[in-house]
């Protein structure tokens, strides 16, 4: 515990804590910025007020009781892997609620329900659910993502085709509101905030456990990998063209996620199949993806997710360093035309990258996702097949060239849609003009009406949070 000036603050966070070890730093702490801030993306500096780490659901009550009579604004804090780190506040002088001590896990074998801490990465998700009846959900791929964050902006990984979002399989939650209050969430009790929870969660409380439904493990799974290498990026025109003609099949079969993933040398296209070889082989997709027929079977479902977290480690791996990252979301007619993934390309090749290390990722989405109503949660891209991100990382240091050359990818594309492109929060981009319409479109205003309801003062907020409607 630092040794900070004494404010009204730090007096009331210090008497939650009551001498515990590790429970509250200040920024006088020498190991602030390393040990307790770590922010994820080193380009954007952030100093919050103060760090807590609540050990269970009364503390999270009592440092939102102590924010709230300081004026002060807060934001949770999961697995600390937003672009922008808006789990730090995204600016300075906010309280962080660093939900790590939050990992209890408990599973009704009559239900099938589980039981999830709010701090819990996934990776751990996925082995507790594995060694209490072999049960499965849907989720990303990056093992040391946390629950907190993913499960209430979306959450989507190689089976949300299949299963839908990781918010999908949340029917219940623990959650800390505005004034203090620890409540239930669900579809019958408080459905307006769990609604909203559902999607843009930041802005409406901290989550300290969530109840989901889970799936038995599949038990098949076909992997399929293919590296492409060239010597120009728009040698990829037609590889890319067929790649999205795929996606973009709405028959197309739902145990099938994929990934296209341009980098400096090539294209690495990832797919993953839930089933045996032969009905991979029977769904016909073999034949339509990209060059080459090469497949991996396995049949262990956590050798299936640790290789998902080494490939997702290629390319966004656990280490902080500064980089830039933007996203757009794509519906079924706002698919790429020729002209238009001839021109992205062409501007690849023609910039100045300013780094070695960058990627432009598409993957797919839709299936079971899309069968959810659009105002059944506050998650908003139902609608979309296709989403895509760009990430530009410096070594040492991030330059201007690479935030340009990032940028300057999502003007192309912007430039040959017809209209403005919409992008999941979940792949936060902080240039955004109108971020919170954006990311909750249709949703917006009821969003807003919820939080003038639960949070009126906006103390649970980042730069691109749901704000209280305005009132006459």
């Amino acid at each position: 515990m630092g040794n900070s000036p004494s404010t009204p603050l730090s007096d009331c966070l210090n008497t939650v804590c009551n001498g515990r070890d590790n429970c509250v730093a200040y920024p006088d702490n020498p190991l602030y910025q390393v040990s307790w801030v770590n922010r994820y993306n080193l380009d954007i500096p952030v100093e919050p007020v103060a760090v807590t780490r609540p050990e269970n659901t009364q503390d999270v009550s009592e440092f939102i009781k102590c924010a709230a009579a300081n004026n002060v604004k807060v934001q949770a804090k999961s697995g600390g892997h937003s672009y922008a780190n808006y789990g730090l506040g995204g600016e300075d002088g906010e309280l962080v609620i660093d939900l790590v001590n939050l990992q209890s896990f408990s599973m009704d074998t009559n239900t099938w329900n589980a039981k999830i801490g709010g701090g819990t990465r996934l990776s751990d998700v996925t082995d507790k659910l594995h060694d209490n009846g072999k049960r499965a959900i849907s989720h990303g791929t990056c093992p040391g993502v946390g629950i907190g964050g993913h499960a209430t902006i979306g959450g989507l990984g190689p089976s949300s085709r299949m299963w839908g979002s990781c918010l999908d399989h949340v029917i219940e939650v623990e959650v800390v509101t505005a004034d203090g209050t620890i409540q239930r969430a669900s579809e019958t009790e408080n459905s307006d905030l769990f609604f909203a929870l559902k999607g843009a969660g930041a802005g409406f409380g901290v989550i300290t456990e969530f109840v989901v439904k889970t799936h038995p493990e599949p038990g098949n799974v076909v992997q399929y990998s293919f590296s492409l290498s060239f010597a120009k990026h728009k040698d990829l025109v037609p590889v890319f063209q067929q790649w999205q003609e795929l996606v973009s099949d709405p028959n197309l079969d739902r145990r099938f996620g994929t990934e296209f993933v341009m980098h400096e040398l090539g294209v690495i296209i990832t797919a993953t199949f839930y089933g045996t070889e032969e009905e991979w082989k029977a769904t016909g997709i073999p034949e339509r993806i990209p060059t080459g027929k090469v497949s991996i079977v396995v049949d262990d479902w956590l050798a299936v997710i640790a290789q998902q977290a080494e490939d997702a480690a290629l390319w966004l791996s656990e280490l902080r360093v500064a980089f830039t990252a933007r996203s757009l979301a794509f519906r079924a007619d706002e698919t790429l035309s020729t002209d238009a993934i001839t021109n992205l390309m062409n501007y690849i090749d023609g910039a100045d990258r300013g780094t070695l290390l960058w990627f432009l990722i598409f993957d797919a989405t839709g299936g079971a996702i899309s069968d959810v109503p659009m105002n059944a949660t506050a998650y908003s891209h139902r609608d979309k097949i296709m989403f895509c991100q760009g990430y530009g990382i410096g070594i040492p240091t991030l330059t201007q060239h690479t935030k340009d050359f990032i940028g300057g990818i999502i003007d192309t594309i912007q430039t040959n849609e017809a209209q403005s492109l919409t992008t999941y929060p979940g792949y936060v981009d902080p240039y955004l003009t109108n971020p919170q319409s954006s990311y909750w479109g249709p949703n917006l205003n009821t969003l807003g009406q919820i939080k003038s309801k639960f949070d009126p003062n906006d103390m649970f907020h980042n730069p691109q949070s749901v704000r209280p409607a305005k009132t006459e």
